[in-house]
Parts: C-alpha cells; structure tokens; sequence
C-alpha cells in the first residue's frame, strides 16, 4: 500500500515530465543561513533546473520593515513576481538547496497572494542532481506578466495579534526553530536576540517533517504533530526565527487539511530582539 503524500508537493519525476510545458513555471527559492555557508545565487548560476528562475527572499521583501524577508506589500509582490513572468493563474513548482526547507515560505506567499497552483518540489536541487537529473546554466529571460493579488490578510499573523495570542492563549503556537534554540540552551544566529520561547509554544523543529529532502507521508506528519502536543482540531499559529521554516509547519498542517492556521511573520527576529516581550526557557 502507498503512503499517501501531501498533495502540494510534487516528485522530481513529475516536474521533469513538464520541463517542456510552458504552463509550468519554475522558481528557485534557495536561501540560507550563515552557518550552511551556501551562496543560493552562486549556486543558481552554476547549475539550476532548466526554466528556473531565481526568487530572491532578501528581495522580494518589505524591506523597510527592519526585519528580515517580511510580506511585501501586494503591489510590490506584484510587480516583482510580474518581472519574474508570473501571474496568479500559472502553475508554479517552488524549489530550493536541501528540499524541504525554504521553499515552502515561497509556497505560502504565493498562496497567500491568490496563487491556486502552486507546489513545493520534493528533495530539492540537492536530490534532483544527485538524480543525475538535467541542470542548466542557461538563465531564462521570462516575458513581464501581469500579476493581480488578491491578498489574504488572514494567513499572516503581525505582532499585536501574536502578542494577543500569548496572552490569552487563542492560538496554539508551533515554533520551527530547533529544540536547543526553543529551550534557550543554543543562542540565536542573530545579533542581539534573548534566547528561548514564547510562553504556550510547542517545539517542532523544522528538520522533523523531512527525510533526506523528502516530505513525509500524511500519516507520518500527523504523527508528528500530534507528538508534539498540537491539536489538529484546534487554530495554529507557526513562527519561527525570521518566518521562512515556520511555512514547513504550515505546509504540514494544510497537507493535513488544517485549514485555520496562520503565520507569524516576525517570529523570533521580532519577539526575540524586544524587551517588551515575555520568553520562557526550558521545556515547556
């Protein structure tokens, strides 16, 4: 019998079958974290999946929000997705290095922004070219599309409602990061960042919804969540350390049929670097 697979995640068989077909638009979301000392763009330019093209996080961002890769507006969204050549009607396969772990935050932007066909490419570009699948250095020149948003405000969480969420626990809180940085036991990557949790949040690190890239089966995810102490019946809100693996438990948790889950988009690059907020270390 099959493991039934979330059906927003698609094989690499399955986009190398539509390589051909215009209708299927391919972007590159590669991102990392100092630490993985990966250059995303560098690696776009030596080698990426034919008709890729590179969407950049740092970027395509509020980028006065002092924050890292915050929600752009719909209209600046917009206008850089358009001069990507997309439009909210396209069929459009996420990807990213490892699989599994910046691509999803690209995935639920585009949903968030009106996208219905959007989809995050299982094992990444670490698992294609181990495949020994085609690469190119051939960078595309998409045609400009127009892009029309219709941005549901609803999927991003802002820190006034987080801050609400932690007072009166409404929402269930999911945190990506990993366990020693939820326990406070690991320091922040960033400069300047109190360590541990918000209070009522539940550990979930990002790196348990994959194996070797690959997202795991339905039954899998569930078990894992649940594992964790969320309710599946109950509203979610995920956070992370700058809203980019938050999106994996999101992922998780639409894949599940989870529908009233939101995202906080700050997460801990805000929650952590303020002095007005309450931070639990430990094991909650």
């Amino acid at each position: 019998m099959t493991e039934q697979k979330s059906a927003f995640v698609v094989s690499a068989d399955w986009l190398e079958q539509r390589l051909a077909d215009p209708s299927v638009k391919i972007l590159d979301a590669s991102w990392y974290l100092p630490a993985q000392n990966r250059d995303p763009k560098g690696e776009y330019a030596a080698g990426h999946i034919p008709g890729a093209v590179f969407y950049d996080q740092d970027a395509i961002a509020d980028l006065k929000s002092g924050l890292p890769h915050t929600v752009p507006s719909p209209e600046d969204f917009s206008e850089a997705v358009g001069k990507l050549g997309l439009n909210e009607n396209d069929t459009i396969v996420v990807y990213d290095g490892p699989g599994i772990f910046t691509a999803p935050r690209v995935w639920w932007l585009l949903r968030t922004m009106g996208v219905k066909s959007v989809f995050v490419l299982d094992g990444g570009i670490d698992g294609w070219k181990a495949d020994g699948r085609p690469v190119t250095t051939d960078v595309p020149k998409p045609a400009p599309a127009q892009f029309h948003p219709q941005f549901n405000a609803e999927a991003v969480t802002s820190f006034a409602q987080m801050n609400e969420i932690v007072a009166t626990g409404s929402r269930q809180i999911a945190d990506a990061r990993g366990a020693a940085r939820f326990t406070g036991e690991e320091a922040e990557p960033r400069p300047g960042m109190r360590s541990g949790h918000m209070p009522g949040a539940k550990s979930l690190p990002s790196g348990v919804f994959s194996v070797g890239g690959k997202f795991k089966s339905l039954d899998a995810l569930r078990d894992t969540i649940e594992a964790a102490g969320i309710d599946l019946d109950k509203p979610v809100v995920t956070t992370c350390g700058s809203g980019i693996t938050a999106a994996i438990i999101t992922l998780a948790l639409q894949s599940l049929g989870h529908t009233d889950n939101r995202l906080y988009d700050g997460s801990w690059s805000e929650w952590g670097s303020r002095a007005d907020t309450s931070v639990v270390t430990g094991k909650e």
